[in-house]
């Protein structure tokens, strides 16, 4: 995550942060707020911290111009309904893209997760992605179904094949890759239909100063495969997990999700819906890169690409098209 700049190069506040900021000291009631930058993501939306007399708040600025906060405030309703801690929206204008939030602190997840601390962690992130299932309304949120999935896949060929490889598929390799979306199509439609944060890892889990998890950056959400937020954790972008680890813990998952559904299916269901994200992953790296100018989203895709390959190489229905990734010499 690269930090966001809220300062111009004259080391003074830029405009729209000072409109943020002048917004806030109205909405708040507080003149006195001051303002610093937080880390932001990979999208246009920027994060500043609050702070007046011992208080604190996050300021998003969301333009909307660029970014449509309606989604961000409808998911962070459902989830506050369900118990789920995302940030309480403390006040919003959606004309001028501004918001301040509910401050859940700096300390990531990201930060604590590692090979002595994950039986710490994992067991309360398994119960919490067994409620954002379970407990958190789906109804009317964008459906994940036949054209989005596409679309997401598209995102490899287009712009980590064509554009970062320079590499465009030959009658074969796109008879192969055709076959690969229809069955990660059909296994995406197969499984239940379930609220899906659809970017669950540890740099969105936010260990909160009354000591729960807290849920950021849910904005994507929609109604999509059981098994997305499950696939999202345990293939992480800072740290992977050796396979034997990952199957007990798809079972694990299995026993308190979906217990009527056989073992070798529900490993399966994973396996794909966590092929499908990788594969998006890596285009969407490529794109972040040449389309956003952001810098240092190429240097991930190593780990993406493994986990891609990894899965590819455990099913003979994706022989075929593992064959010409090989092939055509596409690894990073």
């Amino acid at each position: 995550m690269a930090t966001m700049r809220a300062m111009n190069d004259s080391g003074t506040i830029d405009g729209r942060a000072r409109q943020g900021l002048d917004w806030a000291r109205r909405s708040l009631g507080r003149p006195q707020l001051a303002l610093t930058p937080l880390a932001g993501d990979a999208s246009f939306r920027r994060y500043f911290r609050l702070r007046d007399a011992g208080l604190q708040w996050v300021l998003m600025d969301a333009p909307p111009s660029q970014e449509d906060s309606r989604p961000f405030v409808d998911v962070a309703a459902r989830l506050n309904a369900a118990g789920i801690h995302a940030p309480r929206i403390e006040q919003a204008d959606l004309g001028t893209g501004f918001l301040v939030l509910e401050d859940l602190g700096d300390d990531l997840l990201r930060d604590a997760l590692n090979t002595d601390t994950v039986d710490r962690w994992f067991p309360p992130l398994f119960d919490l992605l067994a409620r954002l299932a379970r407990d958190v309304g789906a109804e009317g949120l964008p459906p994940f179904g036949r054209d989005q999935v596409q679309q997401e896949l598209d995102l490899f060929t287009d712009w980590y094949l064509a554009r970062h490889k320079g590499l465009a598929l030959d009658s074969e390799a796109l008879e192969c890759w055709t076959a690969l979306c229809d069955t990660l199509l059909a296994n995406a439609m197969e499984e239940p239909q379930v609220f899906v944060h659809r970017d669950f890892h540890s740099c969105n889990l936010l260990l909160a100063p009354e000591g729960d998890i807290g849920v950021i950056d849910f904005q994507d959400a929609v109604r999509g495969p059981l098994s997305y937020d499950f696939a999202s954790l345990v293939w992480d972008r800072y740290i992977a997990w050796p396979r034997e680890r990952i199957e007990a813990w798809t079972e694990q998952f299995r026993q308190s999700v979906c217990p009527g559904t056989a073992p070798a299916d529900w490993q399966r269901q994973v396996d794909w819906t966590g092929l499908q994200r990788n594969l998006k992953i890596v285009g969407i790296f490529a794109r972040l890169h040449y389309r956003d100018g952001r810098s240092g989203y190429l240097d991930l895709v190593p780990r993406f690409w493994g986990y891609v390959r990894d899965v590819l190489g455990r099913y003979p229905q994706f022989e075929d098209f593992d064959q010409q990734l090989e092939r055509l010499s596409c690894a990073p």
